[in-house]
């Protein structure tokens, strides 16, 4: 029988803030995390986002600080958006607690947070380059900080924080207790763990090749050209609570955001390019589902806490296995049902996809889709103010560039411009007048449910 927090004896400001939020069941991270945390042991946790790792470690920081105004706890994460989530979190769940807790990330004028450094916190959420930059000016001091946390530590070090996080360390007492969690575990990042922790306890919530078990995966073959007509086709007919469409790059997301819109779906955008204050407003207006449909960068796809997300799209597949794990996790939270769609546009996006499936350890069927022609058709430009200009004068919707040489993936607009982007770089592209069958497509891999792809199925 699972136990419930009143087991994992918290204060009693933290109990009325847990039963304000109608919790009453800890997840596996926080029964087994919370207990080694309040008795100061260093602490290894194996988990992904969306199991409750957030709420194990801000308890135990609010249950074991006492607020002297001076930086206790460092939490350093690897995105602004969620820095803020994880305040956001802090202060539900201390809510009823004296202690005060600041966010420090990028992007934001540093001296609106040199001001309440000065006045005194006792608890940072942080991005390490901005840390960083702190540091550098001398308008911080880490020298009274009794615990850090690492949060989502593969994902910092595939953003290249990872010697930044070295740096930061070292300009906090070596007694201090240290937690890091992550959700891979490469050797990066345990050689970070065994040079900064002393003898920690490992608990581990979740595999490195992450199950996918309720969400239902489907992939939609279709030419590049047709790629808007598509996703507008899925949109009208499925009409999703709430969707996440991935993009591959910053300015492909800006020419989806824009084309969506013509098209006569609000949306909302999310990349690195917006300012703060932009992100925030997106964020905002997805959350509340004031807008229904992100298009985003592969920023939203770790550390976004919204529950009631219904479908994911990958407009274009990641680079990464592991970030296909993170995308589709963006759906089916918090035990609920999810449905992710993965559009491929050739043969070797084919083959990428199946790798990534059988690394969720998953299946994935053929979705058969009937574009609707209504979407095919042009739609003249609408004004959309300064960035609206701005990508016109830089070839209005163009599908967005490839990746390396010898790897377009698909995304090369033609040179015509257009909202869906052209043939794929040299690659054979679906849809044309040629047979699929065979084992050229990976046929007959474990985890891969063939249902018509390659015999004579259209999707138009």
């Amino acid at each position: 029988m699972s136990i419930r927090f009143e087991d994992l004896r918290l204060a009693p400001e933290l109990m009325k803030a847990i039963n304000d939020a109608g919790f009453e069941h800890p997840t596996p991270i926080q029964e087994h995390a919370i207990p080694l945390l309040l008795q100061g042991s260093d602490l290894i946790g194996q988990a992904q986002t969306g199991t409750g790792k957030t709420a194990a470690f801000a308890l135990s920081i609010l249950q074991s600080l006492v607020p002297e105004r001076k930086i206790q706890a460092l939490i350093l994460v690897p995105t602004r958006e969620l820095a803020l989530q994880v305040v956001a979190e802090f202060r539900e769940l201390g809510k009823y607690c004296p202690h005060r807790v600041l966010a420090v990330y990028g992007g934001e004028d540093i001296q609106r947070q040199i001001g309440p450094l000065r006045d005194g916190v006792d608890i940072v959420v942080a991005t390490p380059g901005r840390i960083m930059d702190h540091l550098e000016r001398r308008t911080i001091k880490l020298d009274h900080v009794k615990m850090v946390v690492l949060d989502e530590a593969d994902r910092m070090l595939d953003m290249g924080f990872i010697d930044d996080v070295k740096d930061i360390l070292k300009h906090t007492p070596k007694n201090k207790q240290t937690a890091l969690f992550s959700a891979t575990m490469p050797s990066t990042i345990i050689d970070l763990a065994r040079t900064n922790m002393v003898q920690p306890e490992v608990v581990k919530t979740s595999e490195d090749k992450t199950t996918a078990e309720n969400i239902r995966q489907h992939y939609v073959a279709v030419d590049g050209k047709d790629k808007l007509a598509a996703i507008c086709t899925i949109l009208s007919e499925r009409k999703p609570s709430l969707t996440i469409i991935f993009a591959r790059t910053k300015r492909g997301a800006d020419n989806l955001h824009f084309a969506l819109r013509d098209k006569g779906f609000d949306n909302v955008c999310l990349h690195g390019d917006l300012t703060q204050s932009r992100r925030e407003r997106s964020m905002d207006a997805f959350r509340s589902g004031h807008k229904a449909i992100l298009v985003a960068t592969d920023i939203a796809a770790r550390g976004l806490d919204v529950d009631d997300i219904e479908l994911v799209v990958n407009y274009n597949l990641p680079d990464e296995p592991e970030v296909y794990v993170h995308r589709i996790g963006r759906t089916a939270r918090a035990g609920k049902k999810g449905d992710a769609i993965s559009f491929i546009t050739n043969v070797m996006e084919k083959r990428e996809l199946m790798q990534m499936v059988t690394r969720s350890q998953s299946t994935i069927e053929e979705l058969v889709l009937k574009i609707d022609p209504e979407f095919r058709k042009f739609t003249p430009r609408q004004h959309h103010g300064e960035e609206g200009d701005r990508l016109e004068r830089h070839g209005g919707h163009g599908g967005s560039r490839g990746g390396p040489s010898g790897h377009s993936r698909g995304y090369r607009g033609s040179s015509g411009g257009g909202y869906g982007g052209g043939r794929s770089g040299g690659r054979p592209s679906y849809g044309a007048p040629r047979s699929h069958g065979g084992t050229s497509h990976g046929g007959g891999r474990p985890g891969f449910r063939r249902t018509g792809f390659g015999h004579g199925q259209s999707t138009r």
